[in-house]
């Protein structure tokens, strides 16, 4: 009897006082990027370990343009799957929640966003340059309606508003997205955004749930060097010069083998870049002009065409460089800035490596027998016509048309084998 009256006592104490209960942590990673395979991977990890952790909620700071859509249905699937409430906030102050990341705020459990933002134009696009016929467009768009309208729906947001934003590509601020009942509240930072959390009742997988955040800890984590490093490597300006770096370095282990370092540094490069355009809407089309581009400059190189083939090798570089990813996302395409003076570079190595070759294939041998030609030496006998040629410090067997005298000059004219063919020299 008195065990079940220390116990009640201690429950109405917790009640009372909630703040003498061990608080849950707040999980918090941030994200700014493109909506890909990496950040897909990013997202679900965080909420696996805020799973493990038990934590109170898992803050998801996002400023995205948008992104690939499967990676954006793998995370929302992690993000309704999951026991540990989600937190969307759109931040800092000028980030946005575009194209899937509108996806990504109606599969959340609360939204909030930063002043200074905004969201929506989820239109889908045709990826890898392509060109969607009428039905097929209507098909792609019916889909992605039908699909935020449930999410919308699922969370209690306005599902009108939502297939608005994928069927006429609607944008609207952040104080409009509280009125129109798409987030839930305005945040002006982290801070702010976990008071308003506090007392929110949220429904996970899990089930009903009520926040309590007012005393929780606050837990950020990084991304991991692993995934700065992919992050970095698929952003498609990179992915662009470490292909064009991959490729120039082969080609340069091929046209002077044995020196290793090109060869290595290129294969490197080029796998890396492989990698990344595993997750980008290539143009097949863009990236065959590239490959073209580089056969040109190695037919320079073997073939002397007055700078034809080299000049068809730039336009076709520009020209692939510009179409290689042909997206309708800003984010996702290569920019002018970085195209032009990696053509221009690429151009002018190769114009190198043509103008040493042709240097080197108009240049007279200086070592061998082919050496030899042209060569002046002294007769060390009469030439009569054979006899002893003196050139370079070496004694050879020579032979002349016409007579020459001992110490007279002669030109090698022909070499076979070890026996020089000579001409007098005119004093």
């Amino acid at each position: 009897m008195r065990g079940s009256f220390l116990s009640l006592i201690f429950l109405l104490i917790l009640f009372f006082f909630p703040s003498f209960a061990e608080s849950k942590p707040i999980h918090v990673i941030t994200y700014d990027g493109i909506i890909n395979p990496v950040s897909s991977e990013l997202f679900t990890t965080a909420i696996s370990q805020a799973e493990r952790a038990d934590a109170e909620a898992l803050i998801i700071q996002l400023d995205t343009p948008g992104g690939l859509d499967t990676s954006m249905r793998d995370i929302i699937k992690a993000m309704i799957a999951s026991e540990v409430p989600i937190v969307v906030y759109v931040a800092p102050s000028g980030g946005r929640a575009a194209s899937a990341g509108v996806f990504i705020i109606m599969a959340a459990h609360l939204a909030a966003m930063a002043p200074g933002t905004n969201i929506g134009a989820a239109h889908p696009v045709a990826m890898g340059g392509g060109q969607m016929d009428e039905e097929m467009k209507k098909k792609v768009e019916n889909d992605a309606a039908a699909y935020i309208r449930s999410l919308a729906e699922r969370r209690g947001r306005n599902a009108e508003w939502a297939e608005k934003a994928v069927r006429e590509s609607v944008s609207i601020t952040e104080k409009e997205a509280v009125k129109l009942k798409i987030v839930d509240f305005i945040a002006d930072d982290l801070t702010d955004l976990i008071k308003k959390m506090d007392g929110q009742a949220v429904t996970t997988a899990k089930g009903n749930q009520r926040l309590s955040t007012a005393q929780a800890e606050v837990i950020k984590n990084p991304i991991s060097v692993r995934l700065r490093i992919l992050k970095a490597i698929s952003d498609p300006n990179v992915a662009y010069v470490l292909m064009l770096l991959g490729i120039t370095g082969l080609i340069a282990e091929l046209y002077s083998p044995g020196a290793i370092l090109p060869g290595v540094v290129g294969a490197i490069s080029l796998i890396l870049a492989l990698y990344a355009f595993q997750t980008l809407p290539i143009n097949y089309a863009g990236l065959l002009l590239i490959l073209l581009a580089f056969l040109l400059f190695l037919a320079e190189i073997k073939v002397q065409s007055f700078g034809v083939l080299g000049f068809g090798g730039v336009v076709s570089l520009l020209f692939g460089s510009l179409m290689l990813i042909n997206a309708d996302i800003p984010s996702l395409r290569v920019s002018l800035q970085v195209i032009v003076p990696s053509v221009l570079i690429t151009s002018l190595f190769f114009l190198f490596i043509v103008q040493a070759a042709w240097r080197s294939q108009r240049r007279r041998p200086v070592t061998g027998a082919e050496g030899l030609i042209g060569e002046i030496g002294v007769a060390q006998t009469d030439l009569t016509p054979k006899g002893m040629l003196q050139v370079h410090g070496e004694l050879w067997s020579a032979e002349s048309d016409e007579p020459v005298a001992t110490g007279e000059p002669a030109e090698v004219v022909r070499v076979d084998g070890l026996q020089l063919h000579v001409k007098k020299v005119k004093r």
